[in-house]
């Protein structure tokens, strides 16, 4: 494998750990969501997954959440620190748009629980150790859905988080560069 270096040419890859995604954003996500309302973890379940578990019965409460849309800024910060040999930081905020899914007879209690505890501050204290900071939290819409000829009561919470990922890429510094400057009939050459 190459060197991931400016100096190698080629693409670079970042040198630092990427931000939760997948899997671990999940995680972070049901842990608030189970935190929060004080369901059973088992019973917070991300909202897509490959291999898809029974439904817990009628009367069980339970939720699902995940992210389904990630908007993010059209413009980045692209950092360079001239220290050592050399690094390049870039900095893009990214949204994060998810739904929060209660089930059960206590959907709309726990959609409640969800959606007033994320504005209590040591509740958002547990996201922002992952970087993640609350935007919104949207309205709660009952929708109850049918499952196998039976009716599941079903709250639905949207909501906003926001994160600023930061990637660490290793382009060095220029050490010296050789060249023409032509400016008008000005004809200059340099060295450094």
């Amino acid at each position: 494998m190459s060197e991931n270096t400016s100096a190698s040419g080629g693409y670079l890859r970042p040198t630092n750990p990427a931000p939760a995604e997948d899997l671990d954003l999940d995680v972070i996500l049901q842990g608030a969501c189970k935190g929060i309302t004080g369901l059973e973890g088992s019973l917070v379940r991300p909202r897509w997954q490959a291999i898809v578990p029974n439904i817990p019965p009628q009367d069980t409460n339970w939720a699902a959440i995940g992210v389904s849309q990630k908007p993010s800024d059209t413009y980045v910060a692209e950092i360079h620190d001239g220290e050592g040999d050399g690094e390049t930081t870039l900095i893009r905020n990214e949204s994060m748009s998810g739904m929060a899914s209660f089930y059960g007879p206590a959907c709309q209690a726990n959609a409640s629980l969800f959606r007033d505890g994320l504005f209590i501050a040591q509740n958002r204290e547990q996201l922002q150790g992952h970087g993640i900071e609350l935007v919104s939290v949207g309205d709660l819409t009952r929708a109850p859905e049918l499952i196998k000829n039976l009716w599941y009561d079903r709250c639905d919470v949207p909501f906003e988080v926001r994160r600023a990922v930061t990637r660490t890429y290793s382009v060095l510094n220029l050490l010296s560069a050789e060249g023409t400057v032509t400016s008008g009939a000005l004809n200059n050459s340099f060295q450094t």
